[in-house]
């Protein structure tokens, strides 16, 4: 049996950047754009705010683009402060890279498991007659967005058990996946179960 998880974002992550005003360096987007036209040039900004002292910083979007270059629903979207895009804008490798920015994705993210009972079914017990009866149990894990998260936590979080017992079943053998376990992933992967 194929279960299904999705990491799912709950909010926008913040921005990692320092801020010229103070020594904090966190800031959180607005969901505001401000978009400036010079000619036949435009320049597009996203804006975020500082969590520390609330100070306004730029995040280049466009910069110095003929405006015919540019797709006719992209500045409807800046133009109405889509929140959407806001969240596209800032997954963009481009745009962190460009801007120098990371993501802090920390209580921004939350692990859909479909509502499976696996603590129901003994997961934590490998011994247990129930558990070996059930056989490997294969789990989907799938990325709503490109979340940064080490497998061993999700796996800990949706079967309720400790990291330090999701170590011990990779060590064993009986937790196995075609990717690194313990290294941050931020796209879908599969992982076994074996009972």
């Amino acid at each position: 049996m194929l279960n299904s998880w999705v990491v799912m974002p709950t909010c926008l992550p913040l921005v990692l950047r320092r801020c010229h005003a103070c020594a904090s360096e966190r800031f959180r987007a607005s969901g505001k754009f401000r978009v400036n036209a010079n000619h036949k040039l435009i320049d597009a900004w996203l804006l975020v705010l500082c969590t520390g002292c609330g100070e306004t910083a730029k995040l280049t979007v466009l910069e110095r683009m003929n405006v015919r270059s540019v797709r006719p629903e992209l500045l409807d979207r800046l133009h109405a402060n889509d929140l959407g895009l806001t969240a596209e804008l800032l997954q963009d490798p481009v745009v962190r890279r460009r801007n120098r920015i990371a993501l802090d994705w920390n209580d921004a993210w939350r692990l859909d498991t479909g509502g499976s009972d696996h603590l129901d079914r003994g997961w934590g017990l490998p011994c247990s007659s129930e558990a070996e009866s059930l056989g490997n149990i294969d789990v989907s894990v799938r990325f709503a967005a490109r979340i940064p998260v080490r497998p061993v936590r999700l796996i800990a979080e949706g079967c309720g058990l400790s990291r330090a017992e999701v170590e011990r079943l990779i060590t064993e053998g009986n937790l196995v996946s075609a990717v690194r376990l313990s290294a941050k992933l931020t796209g879908d992967f599969t992982f076994t179960l074996k009972r």
